[in-house]
C-alpha cells in the first residue's frame, strides 16, 4: 500500500540545507537516504494524489539523482502533456515552484507553432492565454532568437511569440504552512488548471 500524501517534513529543508553549495560525494551519500524519505517520496506520494484525483496527470516521473550538484538540491518532476510538452513542479529551499513548458522540440513542432502564432484565430488565442497567465504572476520565458524568423515579416502583431523556440510559464507556489500539510494536494491541482488551456493549446498545435 502507498503513502498517502501528508506534505513536506520539516526536516525536508534540514537535508536540502546540508546539500547546498558544492557538496562532497561522501557528504551526499550520507544525506542519500534522509533526502529519498523527506524530499523525493513525499513529491512521490504528492503526484499519486493528484493523479487519482484527476486522471489527466497520471502519467509523471520524479527525478532520481544526478551528478549535478542541482539535482541533489532540488526535487524535480514532471507530468507528461504531448512530446515535448509538460507541467513541471519543483520541491527546494525556497518552497514548491510550478511550470507548464513546451521545451526540446523537434524542428518540425517549431515550423508547426510559428504557423499556429501566425495565424489569427489559433495566434490570438496564444496572446490571450500567455496575457492571463502573466495576470496570475507567472513568467513567461523560452528560447528566442534575436530576430522574427525570416518567412515572417519583422512588423508582425504576434513577432515576440514567432521568436520562440520554446515556450514555459512558471511561478512559485510559496512556501507556506499549507506546504507541510495535505492541503498542497489541492494547492497542486488548482496551479496546475491555471495552466491548462495553454498546454492544450501547446499539445494540439505542436503535435507530431
Amino acid at each position: 500500500m502507498r503513502a498517502r500524501f501528508a506534505g513536506w517534513p520539516e526536516g525536508a529543508f534540514d537535508v536540502l540545507m546540508r546539500l547546498q553549495g558544492e557538496p562532497s560525494q561522501s557528504l551526499r551519500e550520507e544525506c542519500r537516504k534522509d533526502r529519498e524519505r523527506l524530499v523525493r517520496q513525499p513529491m512521490i506520494a504528492l503526484l499519486n494524489e493528484v493523479a487519482d484525483r484527476d486522471l489527466e496527470y497520471d502519467d509523471f516521473s520524479v527525478w532520481h539523482y544526478r551528478t549535478n550538484a542541482w539535482w541533489w538540491q532540488h526535487q524535480s518532476a514532471v507530468i507528461r502533456v504531448a512530446r515535448n510538452v509538460e507541467m513541471g513542479l519543483r520541491f527546494d529551499l525556497d518552497g514548491l515552484r510550478i511550470q507548464g513548458a513546451w521545451w526540446y522540440p523537434v524542428p518540425e513542432q517549431i515550423r508547426m507553432f510559428r504557423q499556429a502564432v501566425a495565424a489569427e484565430d489559433s495566434g490570438r488565442r496564444l496572446v490571450d492565454l500567455v496575457e492571463e497567465l502573466r495576470g496570475r504572476d507567472y513568467e513567461v520565458t523560452g528560447d528566442l532568437m534575436k530576430r522574427v524568423p525570416r518567412d515572417y515579416p519583422a512588423d508582425h502583431p504576434r513577432a515576440g511569440l514567432l521568436r520562440h523556440r520554446s515556450l514555459i510559464a512558471a511561478r512559485p507556489l510559496g512556501c507556506d504552512a499549507w506546504l507541510h500539510t495535505p492541503e498542497a494536494v489541492d494547492v497542486v491541482l488548482a496551479a496546475l488548471g491555471e495552466l491548462k488551456d495553454l498546454m492544450s493549446w501547446l499539445a494540439r498545435h505542436v503535435k507530431v
